[in-house]
């Protein structure tokens, strides 16, 4: 049997990190007292310290170089499959005109 995941709001993670930063508390303790793992809380807070309040943008909201480098990773994926292909075409058209 699957174990759902647990999923956070955006507020409670904010409120997490701020425990943190602001309230002077370790990490640890922090997440013990929430009832999180204490990596998740860490990369929460290393989140909220790189993007600010962009942070934590939920399901579907990708930040622009996030879409940028997802977008670029499937037009990689889509031209490494038609190179294949045209690899082939080549050889079988090579072995044919023997």
């Amino acid at each position: 049997m699957t174990q759902k995941r647990k999923q956070f709001s955006k507020q409670f993670k904010i409120d997490a990190v701020k425990l943190v930063n602001e309230q002077g508390y370790r990490v640890s303790e922090a997440a013990r007292n929430l009832g999180i793992h204490h990596s998740s809380l860490r990369r929460w807070k290393k989140q909220f310290e790189t993007s600010g309040n962009q942070a934590f943008p939920g399901k579907g909201h990708m930040s622009p170089e996030k879409e940028e480098l997802d977008r670029l990773r499937n037009e990689v994926k889509k031209l490494r499959m038609e190179r294949e292909i045209l690899k082939k075409a080549a050889a079988f058209f090579a072995n044919e005109s023997k």
